[in-house]
């Protein structure tokens, strides 16, 4: 699962840091998420993590939780 989230966050944001992490204790029910990526510069938070849920819809259906944390590229 960690590989399918890292491979459509890497090709929809082309990210400048990406972190995929299973934080359920490797049963895949729970996962944390840390992206930095231009697309989010100038944007509301809200409007980033809805961005990154609707790429991972499929995905999403199929765990229990997920936390998400957006950024913009570092200067």
């Amino acid at each position: 699962m960690e590989k399918a989230i890292v491979s459509k966050l890497t090709e929809r944001f082309s990210p400048t840091e990406l972190a995929v992490q299973d934080v359920s204790g490797g049963c895949g029910a729970f996962f944390a998420i840390k992206i930095a990526s231009e697309t989010f510069r100038d944007m509301p938070t809200v409007k980033q993590h809805r961005l990154v849920t609707e790429v991972l819809k499929k995905e999403i259906g199929g765990i229990h939780g997920l936390q998400i944390k957006t950024l913009p590229p570092a200067s």
